[in-house]
């Protein structure tokens, strides 16, 4: 069956309007089970940041919804009708099943072209027709102008993502959704050698010895060029190091208490006092720290040997 310009109009529009609820709850969910995350999903410059992105939004949904719909909802929707004519069946039936089906052959795609999890994406890719399918129909029994399509869509679009975030709050507050908590470890257990890009190494050992090799540290006032790629010292040397449990020593925390980490006192002039926050988990902890502007960091990791 051909597309005309009404019809990819009805299925840009429909693609388009759940992005923006998609995208937000995608970003909930990556920033609660991110490790190295020390602001609050729901603070103030995430929320700025989602009024920028909802700014733009309007310039790039609909080429989002059109290129959507071309790969998935209308090639699924010329295959029901003609799955229809020869198997019977409603048609409805046959585009949620087709469409849901290419969603899945579209994640083994990523799956072979950028190793995407096959598990997450299937699944996802598979929703993602579903609203589609279902705003066509109830497009089909409306009036055909433009404002009529695009209209109802936006609102549409708009309801969603405030649903997704009411949701995403009341689910974190009831706790249902819970945010990140980093492992409990001792100072035993954090003793030993830690690793980073560039060829970073620390060496915690007992007795609050640290050794220190190619490490990104604290800079001291003045030491570095503000317009310089790496806002830190690298320092090679000793010093000492403290388990700090209570996050006392966070500089990023909001109150009394931050997070758990590891305050390394270098020595011999280089860099100045730098808290490593404790990420990962109980098997495979880390140690991270984000340098520079805080609402853009550089997050230098360090993974134990």
């Amino acid at each position: 069956m051909g597309w005309g310009n009404k019809r990819l109009n009805e299925a840009a529009a429909v693609c388009a309007a759940q992005f923006p609820a998609i995208g937000l709850g995608w970003w909930i969910r990556g920033q609660l089970g991110d490790d190295h995350a020390y602001g609050s999903v729901y603070g103030a410059f995430a929320v700025f940041a989602l009024a920028c992105l909802l700014v733009v939004a309007p310039l790039i949904l609909p080429v989002l919804g059109l290129a959507h719909a071309l790969v998935q909802v209308l090639p699924a929707e010329a295959l029901a009708h003609r799955v229809a004519g020869r198997l019977r069946g409603p048609v409805w039936a046959w585009h949620l099943l087709l469409t849901s089906l290419l969603g899945v052959i579209w994640a083994g795609v990523a799956l072979l072209l950028w190793d995407w999890p096959f598990t997450t994406t299937a699944p996802l890719f598979a929703a993602l027709g579903v609203f589609p399918v279902l705003g066509l129909g109830w497009l089909r029994r409306r009036t055909r102008g433009l404002g009529a399509i695009w209209l109802p869509a936006l609102f549409a679009s708009v309801g969603l993502f405030l649903l997704v975030f009411l949701g995403g709050v009341l689910a974190t507050v009831t706790g249902i959704l819970r945010e990140y908590e980093p492992p409990a470890l001792s100072a035993g257990q954090l003793a030993g050698v830690w690793r980073g890009e560039k060829g970073a190494v620390l060496r915690l050992g007992t007795g609050g010895r640290a050794e220190l090799t190619d490490l990104p540290t604290e800079a001291e006032p003045g030491s570095v060029d503000p317009y310089a790629e790496s806002p830190f010292d690298v320092c090679d040397g000793t010093g000492t190091w403290l388990l700090d449990e209570k996050g006392g020593y966070d500089p990023y925390a909001d109150g009394p208490e931050g997070r758990p980490g590891v305050v390394v006192r270098p020595a011999g002039g280089c860099g100045e006092e730098t808290y490593w926050r404790i990420g990962g988990t109980e098997s495979e902890p880390e140690l991270f720290v984000p340098f520079g502007d805080p609402d853009a960091p550089e997050v230098r990791v360090l993974t134990r040997d």
